[in-house]
């Protein structure tokens, strides 16, 4: 499940990080949230964590596409703790990342199924992605109005400041998957993400400037800081 999820989400993405991991590395552990473990001892694995019950496949690949999401944001490095007051951008995104890689693994296991007879799991799968994405989309802005997005943002932007959770940035999910499911080849701007001193915890116009000039220096198509600036000024 894991290597299907994890073609899935990179499916159609160029990686053009020159932070990217060599290695990945999966641990099934107890405890309250999944993580990407930084640590030390392997300098160019990237460590994720996840924490799912006995066969719960959907949850698991869930998990996966979320953490991967930060890896390919570059966020698996010993120095990548997570700061405000721009890390639910990065949240927000990368749950998005997971539930776009949802949907292309639904499709490909009806198509594709790695058992026989066992097409029939990829709806489990797509109703799994629906149930989490109707939480989303229930508290989201309209994602055709970017005064709405403008709105919700400005409502909440003190608290985004400060709290920086994916809890925090749920309103922004459905936004962030709208824009990686317009243009696949967006996805491909995360991976110029956090190449700068400071990372999340530059201000926010900052932020934007600084993952526009990484994109520049990766040759990235550069499209998606630049909708995000255009969406938080109601562009």
């Amino acid at each position: 499940m894991i290597e299907r999820m994890r073609i899935a989400c990179l499916a159609g993405v160029a990686l053009l990080s020159d932070h990217q991991p060599a290695r990945l590395r999966v641990d099934d552990r107890a405890g309250s949230f999944p993580a990407i473990w930084l640590h030390t001892d392997a300098p160019t694995t990237a460590w994720i964590t996840v924490i799912v019950g006995t066969r719960d496949w959907c949850n698991l690949a869930y998990q996966f596409g979320h953490e991967l999401g930060h890896v390919l944001c570059n966020s698996w490095e010993p120095d990548a703790r997570p700061r405000n007051p721009c890390q639910w951008i990065e949240e927000a995104l990368v749950e998005a990342f997971s539930l776009r890689g949802l949907g292309v693994l639904a499709d490909d296991w009806r198509r594709a199924p790695p058992f026989p007879n066992d097409a029939p799991y990829g709806a489990a799968i797509r109703n799994y992605r629906e149930t989490i994405l109707a939480g989303y989309q229930a508290s989201a802005p309209d994602q055709g109005n970017p005064s709405d997005f403008r709105a919700w943002f400005k409502m909440h932007e003190a608290f985004l400041m400060e709290h920086g959770g994916l809890d925090a940035a749920t309103g922004a999910v459905s936004t962030m998957l709208g824009l990686l499911e317009g243009d696949a080849t967006m996805i491909a701007d995360m991976g110029a993400l956090n190449r700068w001193p400071g990372r999340t915890s530059v201000p926010l116009p900052d932020y934007l400037g600084l993952w526009e000039k990484s994109c520049a220096e990766l040759r990235s198509p550069g499209r998606l800081p630049v909708r995000l600036r255009e969406l938080v000024s109601g562009a």
